[in-house]
């Protein structure tokens, strides 16, 4: 059965029932063929000669052949729910894989990919595999580490260090997801966020400054030198500096999502054992991370430079008893949003 058939372009090439090189019609239709005992609709290419005398006119080349018969099978897949050739090879595209590199991951014979990708049609098992490993990083993860002795040492490396880039920026999203429906209520810019809508990345750039800067930066310390920071930005700029909304608690001011935010991907947290046995955490700086200072404007720097020289030496105990001394601590109400306005009452930290 034909049908839609139409003329794609004219072009010069050796013409078989002419036995000489001249223009022909390369021409698409849509037409049925039989994969598995099933019937598939698919869209086939073809050349047409017009200069032809005989009644069979039309003539597929080998390269155009292959190309409809992988058109075919990927018609086959689509009806049945599995990855076309094109979407096997953006997987491997995804983690930057040869196909040969993609079947040692999965564990798989050398050329099993090469297969799927030109002639054989995988099975559903195959299919949700190789679905898994770019839907969930941590299973491609797991599958190289398997299979190791696959690859050589420099070649493991480096595929393990994309996976786990691709691990960090994964889990990088879903936590900035995360943040932003904590801050939902707070898209309108208002004193209570510093007429800022939150900046996550600039979050991200000021918590990986302080850690850079600051000695022994725990978690209380970070978040009052948060609030210091887009206090004394908003007292002399009128605006926040990363958008956070912070509540009166009893260790001080504390921002929306404190436990979030400590998981973005410029800092690692490090549990630190007491002598009492409970455990501390300290934030410091992630190496595959650097801050660039170029993400900060010069009155941005200024304000951060100031909070690290103040507060550089300041244990969580004496910056929250400094904070607890500050007009926006004694006049808020407890579990009370700290207005931005209140700001303009910060102590002199010179």
């Amino acid at each position: 059965m034909y049908n839609n058939d139409y003329l794609l372009k004219k072009i010069e090439i050796e013409c078989p029932f002419c036995n000489h090189v001249h223009l022909v019609e390369k021409r698409t239709r849509q037409t049925q063929a039989l994969v598995k005992g099933e019937v598939v609709n698919y869209e086939e290419i073809y050349f047409l000669c017009d200069e032809s005398k005989e009644e069979e006119n039309e003539f597929i080349p080998a390269g155009i052949m292959d190309q409809n018969l992988l058109q075919v099978r990927d018609a086959y897949r689509k009806e049945k729910n599995l990855l076309t050739s094109s979407e096997i090879k953006e997987i491997r595209d995804y983690y930057e894989l040869s196909q040969r590199d993609f079947s040692a991951l999965l564990g798989w014979g050398d050329v099993t990919i090469t297969r799927y990708e030109s002639k054989t049609i995988q099975d559903e098992t195959y299919d949700d595999i190789m679905r898994m490993v770019f839907e969930n990083p941590m299973f491609a993860l797991k599958k190289l580490d398997k299979h190791k002795n696959r690859f050589k040492d420099q070649k493991f490396k480096k595929i393990r260090n994309k996976i786990i880039d691709k691990i960090e920026k994964s889990t990088s999203y879903l936590k900035k997801e995360e943040i932003k429906s904590l801050y939902v209520n707070y898209i309108e810019e208002n004193e209570f966020n510093g007429y800022k809508e939150i900046d996550i990345d600039k979050v991200a750039d000021v918590i990986g400054y302080f850690a850079a800067t600051v000695n022994d930066l725990y978690k209380v310390k970070l978040m009052k030198l948060l609030w210091y920071a887009d206090s004394l930005y908003y007292k002399r700029h009128g605006k926040s500096l990363t958008g956070l909304v912070y509540k009166h608690m009893p260790y001080g001011a504390l921002p929306i999502a404190f436990n979030q935010i400590i998981d973005l991907p410029t800092v690692r947290i490090e549990e630190k054992l007491l002598y009492n046995d409970s455990v501390s955490y300290k934030i410091v700086p992630n190496k595959n991370k650097n801050i660039n200072l170029s993400n900060f404007s010069l009155e941005e720097v200024d304000v951060l430079n100031e909070i690290a020289i103040k507060f550089k030496d300041f244990n969580s105990r004496e910056i929250v008893e400094y904070m607890h001394d500050e007009k926006a601590y004694k006049e808020i109400i407890p579990f009370e949003i700290i207005p931005y306005s209140i700001s303009k009452e910060l102590k002199d930290l010179r």
